[in-house]
């Protein structure tokens, strides 16, 4: 059971880096500049900024956001449970 938890807690890590990494090259085609020496600490600013971007120009938040958020929140979750068991 706890290998089948660690095993979808790394699923969703990887979600995670595929959803931001083309979150990232959203926000590059927009124009933004990014930062790739301090990617791994400004992630969560590019994810924010994306979240905002899209808000003003289409007045929703674009698709890529949830999942993204959705993914990180349940690879923290697994790891606690993976830690529990």
């Amino acid at each position: 059971m706890a290998n089948i938890v660690l095993i979808c807690a790394i699923a969703c890590v990887c979600l995670y880096v595929i959803f931001s990494m083309m979150i990232v090259h959203q926000l590059s085609k927009r124009g933004v500049k990014i930062n790739f020496f301090w990617l791994r600490l400004l992630i969560i600013k590019y994810i924010h900024q994306y979240k905002k971007m899209t808000l003003e120009e289409t007045g929703k938040v674009g698709p890529l956001f949830y999942p993204c958020i959705i993914s990180v929140n349940m690879a923290l979750v697994l790891a606690i449970v993976y830690f529990i068991l």
